[in-house]
């Protein structure tokens, strides 16, 4: 189990990268074990905008169907389509396979998102 030291982390298992006034989102390594075999993503259009654990999209796998939730709020600037286009990709590495990229509402939440350490104790208590 993978947790990079260096990302923000959600009890939902959603991953953000902060960087200024952006952040990249994605699912957890906890997550894609959980799901398996990855089949399909859904994701919104760059340009949508929603509010913190708000859903956000959709990842199939042959095991079972699972949302993804917003970990800030924000405007979307960016889609990963190689995501999309080979699901795959999350169950090989879903820290360098981002789903999207936004532009960050409100920057106070980012207090709000778990450290890896706090993570790390969610994960502990859910096995």
């Amino acid at each position: 189990m993978k947790i990079p030291e260096d990302l923000k982390y959600t009890k939902t298992h959603e991953w953000a990268k902060v960087e200024g006034n952006k952040a990249r989102i994605g699912i957890t390594d906890v997550a894609q074990e959980q799901l398996h075999d990855i089949v399909y993503v859904e994701l919104p259009e760059v340009g949508d905008e929603f509010s913190k654990e708000d859903t956000i999209g959709v990842i199939e796998s042959v095991k079972a169907a699972s949302d993804i939730y917003a970990p800030l709020s924000g405007k979307v600037v960016a889609v990963n389509n190689a995501v999309v286009d080979s699901p795959e990709l999350l169950n090989q590495d879903p820290y360098e396979n981002w789903l999207i990229e936004i532009e960050i509402k409100n920057p106070d939440e980012i207090k709000e998102l778990l450290s890896a350490e706090e993570y790390k104790k969610v994960v502990e208590e859910e096995s």
